[in-house]
């Protein structure tokens, strides 16, 4: 069975809760670890798994207990440990791979449930298609050496989900643990507090939630042995 460390990044869990949405599709043995607070997993516990949450923070700002984190996370790359990171954590996981140049901000935020061209070359995504998820975010993933093996994007985005080469270790820019309520809880609490992005999350939250359900086949090549 798989045991997996989840690297909670959020920074205001009243807005924010990432492993409460994980959890509803982990199974086995598993726990969470608040970033912000200084706490992340040691690797000689037996993790087999690290996930690596979203969050408010910014890659391009990163507070010190970030580098801790992409100092983690390259030691979990070494030992060959599978990897998941999801919007923030898919950056900060490019980070850990290529250095800073591998990251930057957005041409134009993403925010609300968009359609995203999966091009159906990894069991991460499933077949090719385009498949609707949450995202939501202000940086991305870029590039400039060639070690990603792109599985999915958007015209403004174009790398919305990454391979590392063949290795167990995959970046997705989406959210697709968040499901249609959650997505507007999170959404309606980031506009009441005058988040970033104001009038794109007023337009997201006018538009029909769509939720294709990626996060069924990311997890799913996520927790395989």
């Amino acid at each position: 069975m798989p045991k997996v460390a989840v690297i909670d990044n959020a920074i205001d869990p009243d807005v924010y809760r990432p492993v409460r949405h994980w959890s509803r599709w982990l199974t086995g043995d598993w726990a969470s670890f608040e970033a912000r607070n200084g706490r992340l997993p040691s690797l000689d516990d037996g993790f087999s798994h690290i996930l690596l949450t979203g969050s408010e923070a910014s890659i391009l700002e990163r507070p010190p207990w970030a580098e801790a984190e992409v100092a983690l996370v390259r030691e979990a790359l070494s030992r060959g440990l599978r990897i998941l990171g999801s919007c923030y954590g898919h950056q900060l996981l490019a980070l850990a791979i290529g250095g800073p140049r591998y990251v930057r901000r957005c041409g134009e935020p993403e925010i609300g449930w968009l359609p995203i061209r999966v091009l159906g070359n990894d069991p991460l995504l499933g077949p090719a298609r385009t498949a609707h998820a949450f995202t939501l975010h202000f940086d991305e993933v870029v590039d400039p050496g060639g070690l990603l093996t792109v599985l999915a994007g958007t015209p403004v985005c174009p790398i919305h989900a990454f391979r590392y080469g063949a290795e167990p270790v995959w970046g997705v820019q989406s959210h697709p643990e968040i499901d249609p309520d959650d997505g507007r809880e999170l959404l309606e609490a980031e506009f009441a507090r005058g988040y970033a992005g104001g009038s794109l999350i007023e337009r997201a939250l006018g538009s029909e939630p769509r939720d294709d359900g990626l996060v069924r086949s990311v997890v799913a090549a996520f927790l395989q042995a």
